[in-house]
């Protein structure tokens, strides 16, 4: 058993075996994904040597991959994204949404990934905004910051939405309407809406040849039995899961990094890797959320990993509402006029816990500007030598 495990180890040690073994070659996407894994941080892809300029101590540092599918090059995207993303903070509570889709659905998406994965934002979208602003409920413009995970703590395939939504909305007239402290929309309402604008969406694909099936969804090519899918959709039960609010607005980027950049397994999951198996620490929530360990053979683990490799070009994180981004910085202030306005005339548009943010309380961590230290002396480690890449590389990105 080891403590260091990486899913870079796993590719190096059972990728060729995957390849050769498999029917059909890996496709562009899946074949970049696990050479930019296995080559991250080798000398292959060049680095520096680093001297202390008090002591003797030296090190080499090689370069990351910088693919977003990376465990190890998550980090620093991490948090450059959350400290562009922490001037959008509002003094209000924030509540997080999750978009999940039916399984024959889920299967169709896997076939489809820009496609229907692109649906499944605009129908979390559309099911949010129209909500907000019935006047039965918010009555306003909403925003959100919406992020896709496509996988499952077992490394199925399993598309979902996670939105950060502030609780409130934008009124015609520039007001701010805070919603309750412990409740933003009802879920029973974004989830038909949710259903309604999806399936109409996906119906316009199929009319426009913009969706294509094969191996098991093959029939779905059938516009009958297409149709015959969609009237099953529309009477299944979409889940809409909305967890309750966040203490204060200084806790949202904390928050929303667990999310932003995660990809389908960290490599501290990792327990142990032989000949033949690969084993992970994953959370059965069927059961509580007890923690198991899961142990599949090492094509199988590749395999489920490669699900979740999205498509070149596609944004898994994207903004909507007052939160896009054509109109994000206007109406931010606006807002923001309008809470300070209620606050100065006593309105109860901040709750409890809010006023630390709205003050300037504490932030979250951003990684460190300073040079590297030495380890030894403590002195200032400077860069000495570069080493070019071993060979031309791919665009990863």
């Amino acid at each position: 058993m080891r403590g260091d495990l990486e899913v870079a180890d796993v590719f190096r040690r059972h990728g060729p075996a995957y390849r050769h073994d498999r029917a059909k070659p890996l496709g562009r996407v899946e074949t970049r994904v696990m050479s930019a894994i296995t080559l991250c941080r080798t000398a292959a892809l060049g680095g520096h040597v680093e001297a202390c300029g008090d002591c003797t101590h030296s090190r080499i540092a090689y370069n990351s991959c910088r693919n977003r599918h990376c465990p190890k090059c998550q980090g620093a995207a991490r948090e450059t994204w959350l400290a562009a993303r922490e001037k959008d903070l509002l003094p209000t509570h924030y509540f997080h949404v999750v978009f999940t889709v039916p399984a024959e659905i889920a299967a169709m998406a896997f076939q489809n990934k820009a496609v229907v994965y692109a649906i499944l934002f605009e129908a979390a979208a559309f099911a949010l905004r129209a909500a907000s602003r019935d006047q039965r409920h918010l009555g306003g413009e909403t925003g959100a910051v919406a992020i896709l995970h496509t996988w499952g703590q077992a490394l199925t395939h399993h598309p979902h939405v996670h939105c950060l939504v502030p609780g409130g909305a934008l009124a015609s007239d520039g007001r701010w309407i805070a919603c309750k402290p412990n409740f933003l929309l009802p879920v029973h309402v974004l989830s038909r809406l949710f259903r309604r604008r999806f399936v109409e969406r996906l119906e316009e694909a199929r009319i426009a040849g913009s969706l294509s099936f094969f191996g098991e969804l093959a029939v779905m090519n059938d516009a009958e039995a297409f149709a015959a899918s969609i009237t099953r959709q529309r009477h299944a039960n979409w889940v809409v899961y909305a967890k309750p609010p966040f203490g204060s607005p200084r806790h949202v980027l904390a928050y929303l990094g667990r999310y932003t950049h995660r990809v389908a397994i960290a490599n501290s999951r990792l327990v142990a890797m032989d000949d033949a198996t690969v084993s992970f620490r994953w959370r059965d929530y069927r059961h509580g959320g007890a923690a198991r360990v899961m142990t599949l053979d090492a094509n199988e683990f590749i395999r489920r990993f490669l699900l979740h490799a999205l498509p070149d070009g596609f944004h898994r994180i994207r903004h909507f509402g007052f939160l896009a981004n054509g109109c994000r910085r206007a109406k931010l202030a606006v807002i923001r006029g309008a809470i300070a306005a209620a606050r100065e005339n006593g309105a109860d548009s901040l709750h409890a816990g809010e006023q630390d943010a709205a003050d300037g309380g504490p932030k979250p961590k951003r990684g460190a500007l300073e040079p590297t230290a030495c380890p030894c002396c403590g002195g200032t480690m400077r860069v000495i030598l570069v080493m070019p890449r071993r060979k031309p590389w791919p665009d990863t990105s």
